[in-house]
């Protein structure tokens, strides 16, 4: 029972985060935590275990319109980034979300790279990929969500863009599958990358997406940038 009403404090709160990052996306504004990711929370743990599992996408309004995050948020993600590096077994996914928040966290605050010539940001291993199915690649893709931001380049990007078939694929797959975080990660991708079939109808079907995602706000994120993006025109 105690982990059961953990697991929901812990949920409850990235809804939360997630639902301030879909509002700042949505008018161009700083993200306003709310604050109830900690109400029951005194130590704060609840709200830094809430952005670790956000990650980078708690300042993706940010970088892409661009302002400067509110204090408040840049001090929660950096205390995030600091309380959870990953371990020496940590799996790949969580290895690229970890250096996606380091990389999000220099370039919103250059002092915090380190002094000239500091290798704090080399990429982790991404040879898992390459020899990945299509359904793999979808999944981890829709995990990794949060790298997929215009105009940056990693292993991750590079190999989403070298399959735009598969990854249609997989979005396609993930609708049938009414499994709609992982549709719009992936439709966040398709946005972002060339080549994706025009048969796909990504728009429409990221309106869908969204409609039947309900109320979770993580659905809604992954649409909303995928939207605001489209709407720059932006690439990988």
């Amino acid at each position: 029972m105690e982990q059961s009403g953990t697991s929901a404090l812990l949920q409850g709160a990235v809804q939360d985060l997630a639902t301030d990052v879909v509002s700042a996306l949505r008018g161009g504004d700083h993200v306003r935590m709310s604050g109830t990711a900690a109400a029951d929370d005194p130590e704060g743990s609840f709200a830094l275990a809430a952005v670790r599992v956000l990650g980078a996408d708690l300042l993706l309004p940010h970088v892409l319109f661009p302002t400067p995050p509110a204090p408040g948020a840049l001090t929660a993600f950096r205390n995030t980034v600091e309380a959870f590096p990953p371990r020496a077994d940590a799996a790949p996914a969580v290895r690229w979300s970890h250096w996606a928040m380091r990389r999000t966290l220099v370039r919103l605050d250059p002092a915090l790279a380190g002094p000239p010539g500091a290798d704090e940001l080399t990429e982790p291993d991404a040879a898992w990929l390459e020899e990945a199915t299509w359904q793999v690649l979808t999944h981890q893709l829709a995990v990794l969500a949060p790298l997929a931001v215009p105009g940056d380049d990693c292993a991750v990007a590079r190999a989403a863009r070298r399959r735009p078939v598969d990854v249609a694929r997989g979005f396609v797959r993930a609708v049938r599958r009414r499994d709609w975080q992982q549709a719009a990660g992936a439709g966040r991708w398709l946005t972002l990358i060339e080549g994706v079939p025009q048969t796909l109808g990504l728009e429409a079907g990221l309106d869908f997406v969204e409609l039947m995602g309900g109320n979770d706000p993580r659905v809604a994120l992954q649409v909303q940038a995928a939207r605001v993006m489209r709407a720059a025109g932006a690439l990988v």
